[in-house]
Parts: structure tokens; C-alpha cells; sequence
């Protein structure tokens, strides 16, 4: 059943507050028309809907919001705890002392029920929710990307693995295959910036300098025995051509190489200076295999230069009482008597722009090398090489001393043969790592310009031995 509309009575008349008659359009007393929209109240702050028994009247009057911030968002004045009085649950307001209502900082974890009684409606919606782990779909809220600064900064890595690589800086994440930590990011250092090894009777160092961003230098150590079972010693030292391509891969090959070729024919009764020239030509072969790869295993390094891997090789033996040495380029080979009165010297000839001028007779030794044409080799290992020139020369000391076996990333430092053995220490024959470092650290003293390699050999005379002889191939 339909039913017309009517204009519900007012209690008292807006204009003179008599009392009209049900249905009345106008006042009778003052002739007000009851259908005029009635003017708007004064706008007032708004009032809790739901407010306790025991309530305050008035309720609690807050302080006003500052000055907006840039996402037009009236910014947080007081925390619920700064104000007394009682939320619109009824219950008491968070005292000062206990923790943030808001933020939830320090708050114990939630019971079954949450605040306000199983049949309050604050029990069942809270759009204050922060996801939890695990807890998204309960609170409705989308889980972080990612996790809380504050607590992700006191996070404890977890331990390496046994046997893995640790970080050096957070002493805690482990070392990924590339390089870097798991857990902090930090870059490691290169296995190759610094190296050292110390055998019996030799012992080897190599450093990348101050200027090099990584180590292209490269050595081999190592002692065998000679069929009458008297002992041989090896040390090989690279020095990869900064110029060609992969020159630390080319160092790493020749010495490698080398050295392997040596420790196979000295056993069978090679004689030790045609086991060095062996072992130079299978150097030679090792760097020349290089350039041979396909240009596939070289797209991960886009910035390396494409000519051919390239580096020098400094080599000496000592066995049977002789000491053998071998050298392609200018890396070199001194000569330091235990007796630091008796004369010094320089075993090799540098494969050098500076080395033909002097040779040739058209610059004396001060001249060349002051050239800036001066440490251009002319000799080297690789596929690009003129020809390979391995050159020999067996010694036989006739008194005990050092055996050096440096790059020109130290003897750049101490060029003549009495600087080296002035920067050789004392005690170098008992200690010859100790020394191979004292000698790494003078030419870092001294600007370390250059990659740092040094190979140590003692050299101890057999009883019966006298006089001595050379032989240079």
C-alpha cells in the first residue's frame, strides 16, 4: 500500500519556538515556513561514537596539528600516551612508560583475542596492521619488499661453511664465486694481488704494486732430485706484457709450464741448462695456446685488448753444484756472495731497447736507460714473438751466496748489482722468504710503479768443490 509523503513535525518552531500543530506548514505565531532548509550548525570537533559509561564529559581536548609535510599529510603531534583519558573502548590510554600503542616498538606479541573483547569490532578490523612474517593474509596488508632497517641492520650473518672463504671485511658472510660477499657485498681481494711461498731451499713473493689494479706477474717454485739423488731446486718467474692480451693468464701458463717441464727432465738426467731450454720452449708453447682459444672464451672481458697473450720468463736451477739460469725479456737473475765483501753480479742481458743500444756501441748504459724508448722489449713468449731466442749460461760459484730472481718491478729499484745486494738483507740465506718480502717492500718503498716479483735460492758450495766456470748459450 503506497502512502504520500509528509513533513515529519518539529518539535518547536525555529523562529519563535512555540510548538506547532501536527502537519502545520506555517508558524501560527510567527508565520515561519517550516519547509525552508534550516541553516547549517557550527561545525565542532568530532565526537567518539561509541563513548564509556564512565567517560569524561567533554571529552579530551587535543592539541592542534602542525604544518603539513610535502605529501599535504598533517603531520603526528602526540602519541595516544601523551594524553590522559581513555580510548573509545573505555579503556585506559598507553602510560608513558609502556610501550608504543601506535608503532608497536617493544609490544608484547598479541594474545589469541586482540584489544577490545572478541565482540568488539576492534577485534576483527585493525587498520593499523603491520605485515608479519607468515601473517599477510591475516592482517589484509601486502608483505614488505623488502626488510626493516632497524632490525635487518642488526642482523648476524649466518657462519661460513667449513673450508669456504670468508670475508675480510665483515669477518662473518661468505665469499661468492665472483668474488664478492654474500653478506656485506664487499669486493675481495684477489687471490693473485699478493703471493707467497717457501719451500726448503727457495722461497718466492709477489705483490701487485701500488699503481697496477691487479697482479700480471706470475712464479713456480719447486725441488726434485736428480738420478744420483742429489737435490735440484727451481724457481721460475713471469712478468706478462701489460700491452698484449691476458698477460696474467700468459705469466700464469709459461710459469707454470715451466716449471712442470723441469720437474720431469731433471729427474731423468737432463742436464740441468738443456732442461732450461726445454722448459722455455714449452713455456713458449703454453702462451702461444692462448691465442689459439676461440673468441667465445674471451666475450666475458670486453675491455681486454685482442692481440696475443704475451710475457717475459726468468728462470735458475741449481743442481750438482751448478747454477743454471734461463730468460726470455728483461726480467733478471743476480748473483749476491754470502760474503758481502767479494763482488757482486747481474746473470742475465736484457732482452731490451736499451740492451741492443749498449750492445751496438751507439749508447753507453747511462744513455739508453735514461730513454724513454728504454724498457721496450725486443724479446718475449707469445704468438706475436719475432722468433723465440731462449738464452742459457751455467754457472759454477766457487763460494756460497743468493741466487735473485726478480721482475723489473723490483730491480727497477735497485738496478746494478751492488744496489740489489745492498737491499738484500743479512740474514737472507737462513731466511730467504723473510728476505724475498724485505725485497718486495723496498720497491713498494720505493713507489711500487710496477707488479713485485722475487724468487730467493740459496746457494751452498759442495766440499770438494773449487774454482768456477761459465758457459753462456
Amino acid at each position: 500500500m503506497s502512502q504520500s509523503h509528509q513533513q515529519p513535525a518539529l518539535p518547536k518552531c525555529p523562529g519563535c519556538e512555540e510548538p506547532p500543530a501536527a502537519g502545520d506548514l506555517f508558524c501560527g505565531a510567527c508565520g515561519y515556513d517550516f519547509s525552508a532548509v534550516p541553516a547549517r550548525p557550527a561545525d565542532r570537533p568530532t565526537l567518539a561514537i561509541t563513548v564509556p559509561p564512565d567517560a569524561p564529559a567533554g571529552g579530551t581536548r587535543w592539541p592542534a596539528a602542525e604544518e603539513t609535510d610535502s605529501s599535504d599529510m598533517p603531520a603526528p603531534v602526540v602519541r595516544p600516551a601523551d594524553v590522559p583519558g581513555t580510548d573509545s573502548a573505555g579503556r585506559p590510554l598507553t602510560e608513558p612508560d609502556t610501550p608504543d600503542a601506535v608503532s608497536g616498538l617493544g609490544a608484547p606479541p598479541p594474545g589469541p583475542e586482540r584489544a577490545g573483547g572478541p565482540e568488539s569490532p576492534a577485534a576483527q578490523v585493525r587498520h593499523d596492521d603491520r605485515a608479519a612474517p607468515g601473517g599477510s593474509e591475516a592482517s589484509g596488508d601486502f608483505a614488505p619488499a623488502a626488510p626493516d632497517p632497524r632490525t635487518a641492520e642488526h642482523t648476524v650473518a649466518p657462519a661460513a661453511a667449513p673450508g669456504a672463504k670468508v670475508c675480510v671485511a665483515c669477518r662473518s658472510g661468505r665469499v661468492d664465486p665472483d668474488g664478492y660477499c654474500e653478506n656485506c657485498g664487499h669486493a675481495q681481494p684477489r687471490e693473485r694481488d699478493h703471493m707467497e711461498q717457501e719451500l726448503d731451499a727457495v722461497a718466492a713473493v709477489s705483490d701487485r704494486g701500488l699503481r697496477h689494479h691487479r697482479n700480471e706477474d706470475s712464479f713456480a717454485v719447486s725441488s726434485t732430485a736428480l738420478p744420483d739423488g742429489s737435490p735440484a731446486v727451481v724457481a721460475i718467474v713471469c712478468d706478462g706484457v701489460s700491452s698484449a692480451s691476458r698477460p696474467d693468464e700468459a705469466s700464469a701458463a709459461a710459469a707454470s709450464a715451466a716449471n712442470e717441464a723441469l720437474l720431469e727432465s731433471l729427474p731423468r738426467g737432463t742436464h740441468p741448462q738443456q732442461a732450461m731450454h726445454e722448459a722455455i720452449v714449452a713455456a713458449s708453447e703454453a702462451v702461444n695456446a692462448l691465442a689459439r682459444e676461440p673468441a667465445g672464451a674471451r666475450e666475458h672481458d670486453a675491455h681486454r685488448h685482442q692481440n696475443a697473450p704475451a710475457c717475459t720468463l726468468v728462470g735458475a736451477i741449481t743442481a750438482g753444484g751448478l747454477l743454471v739460469v734461463g730468460w726470455v725479456g728483461d726480467s733478471r737473475v743476480y748473483w749476491v756472495p754470502e760474503d758481502r765483501t767479494q763482488p757482486t753480479a747481474r746473470l742475465t742481458e736484457d732482452d731490451s731497447w736499451a740492451a741492443q743500444m749498449v750492445a751496438a756501441g751507439l749508447m753507453n748504459e747511462a744513455e739508453a736507460y735514461a730513454d724513454e724508448r728504454a724498457h721496450a722489449i725486443t724479446g718475449w713468449l707469445g704468438a706475436d714473438a719475432y722468433e723465440l731466442e731462449p738464452h742459457t749460461a751455467a754457472f759454477k760459484p766457487d763460494r756460497p751466496g743468493l741466487v735473485v730472481v726478480c721482475t723489473d718491478g723490483l730491480w727497477n729499484y735497485a738496478e746494478s748489482a751492488g744496489e740489489m745486494a745492498a737491499a738484500v738483507p743479512p740474514d737472507a740465506q737462513e731466511q730467504p722468504l723473510h728476505a724475498a718480502q724485505v725485497l718486495v717492500g723496498h720497491a713498494l718503498d720505493g713507489g711500487g710503479h710496477d707488479n713485485v716479483t722475487v724468487a730467493l735460492l740459496p746457494f751452498a758450495v759442495r766440499p770438494d768443490g773449487a774454482g768456477s766456470a761459465c758457459e753462456t748459450v
